[in-house]
């Protein structure tokens, strides 16, 4: 079964200039739980698809939102770190929210939601970043043989706010979702975190879930081809639909 992704749209970058091709990349995640050490695909990304001169930090938060992951001081080191090594390297920050931005407790309405991202990607691009988008990554919860699509306010409003302000972006969500569908229940159980825990991953999931995150970056931007690792094999049975 041949995976079939949405056409990416090709958007203009929100900063000035493209980074140069061949300068190391240094990566800053910010996010929440799914993007964060010990349940999401960030620090998988790090570890397995970042070429050996490159480097980065994975500021994902356990139960962050777009509101909390400012006021609670995360969102001032991603900048710091932006500050820091922008000299040496070019600089990349992924922005993936949702999970609980979309909670009634939240207290972040859709387009607080949106106004956030787009405030965060404003301020990683003035401090010399360039900040991509991250739809959020799809939960594993099924419905019948079909994942359940419980993101998709988030979904939509984070590529209204990238195409709207010319801020690149990948659609993680649906790529996951595809994936998902594809290999079905009972082998997308093997990436829980735990056995009930159809939202977080474990550390294999992880890894499986940044190749995807890698090759859709490496597929629209690619300049990132020279600082990223390959791993032809998974990445083919991602895009087949194929467990891994």
């Amino acid at each position: 079964m041949l995976l079939s992704f949405l056409p990416l749209v090709a958007i203009a970058s929100a900063s000035p200039l493209r980074p140069q091709a061949d300068i190391p990349v240094y990566w800053l995640l910010a996010g929440d739980s799914t993007t964060a050490p010990n349940g999401g695909w960030g620090d998988g990304f790090l570890a397995t698809t970042v070429a050996s001169n490159s480097s980065g930090h994975n500021y994902g938060h356990s139960g962050a939102t777009t509101a909390s992951f400012r006021a609670g001081g995360d969102w001032g080191k991603v900048i710091q770190d932006v500050r820091t090594y922008k000299n040496k390297y070019n600089i990349y920050v992924t922005i993936q929210f949702g999970h609980n931005d979309q909670k009634e407790t939240s207290g972040v309405s859709v387009n607080q939601y949106k106004a956030n991202l787009e405030r965060f990607a404003v301020e990683a691009t003035s401090a010399g970043a360039t900040p991509i988008l991250l739809t959020p990554l799809t939960r594993r919860v099924f419905s019948g043989d079909r994942v359940v699509q419980n993101l998709a306010d988030q979904r939509a409003a984070t590529i209204s706010v990238a195409q709207s302000n010319s801020i690149d972006f990948i659609d993680l969500n649906i790529a996951s979702e595809n994936y998902v569908n594809a290999i079905g229940k009972s082998e997308a159980s093997k990436y829980n975190l735990a056995s009930n825990d159809w939202t977080h991953l474990n550390e294999w999931g992880g890894v499986v879930f940044a190749r995807i995150v890698s090759d859709l970056l490496v597929e629209k931007f690619p300049e990132l081809a020279s600082v990223t690792k390959k791993n032809e094999t998974l990445s083919a049975l991602v895009k087949a639909g194929k467990p891994a």
